[in-house]
């Protein structure tokens, strides 16, 4: 089975609430294993893998658009190419359009929460593994780097407050 890029969100909050991720009922745990479900759908409307069409990050941090509480990210990034714009495609410096799936879960402050290295954010860096057994791995090991930090980790524990899935335009 594989989505449009255009019904991607509509299909993550799908997969959320098979999890039982809802607002007021959500752990990252929960959260995660839908997220893991939903970047391992392949999409169409988007760039190959050789041209890192699909990734997937995971960030961190305390934003205007959390109302600035600490949040934690779950994001799929989509390089679009709108098969429509065939003329655009021949120009040399055409580019896809990067689009960001995201589930964004907010935190209340708490002691531990309250720290620099939250309020700075930081992120896991995209990763670009093809669907699979590549991408499997792939979202093990930035599993087990949040769950080793203890900052992070206490942000795993904790329950959101706010969740939200959105898809807009990235960079």
């Amino acid at each position: 089975m594989s989505i449009h890029w255009c019904s991607s969100a509509a299909a993550f909050e799908q997969i959320l609430g098979r999890h039982g991720v809802a607002a007021g009922a959500c752990t990252m745990e929960a959260a995660w294993a839908a997220f893991e479900e939903f970047v391992q759908l392949p999409v169409e409307g988007i760039e190959g893998p050789e041209n890192d069409g699909d990734g997937f990050i995971v960030e961190w941090g305390v934003w205007d658009w959390s109302e600035n509480r600490p949040a934690l990210s779950l994001g799929r990034l989509l390089a679009v190419n709108d098969a429509d714009d065939v003329d655009g495609r021949q120009d040399p410096y055409w580019q896809p359009q990067y689009w960001k799936v995201e589930f964004l879960a907010c935190f209340a402050e708490a002691p531990a929460l309250v720290h620099p290295r939250i309020s700075e954010g930081g992120d896991s860096g995209f990763d670009h593994a093809a669907i699979g057994e590549p991408r499997a791995g792939a979202l093990e090991a930035t599993r087990r780097f949040i769950v080793q930090d203890p900052l992070l980790s206490e942000i795993w524990e904790s329950v959101p407050v706010d969740i939200a899935v959105t898809l807009d335009r990235a960079g």
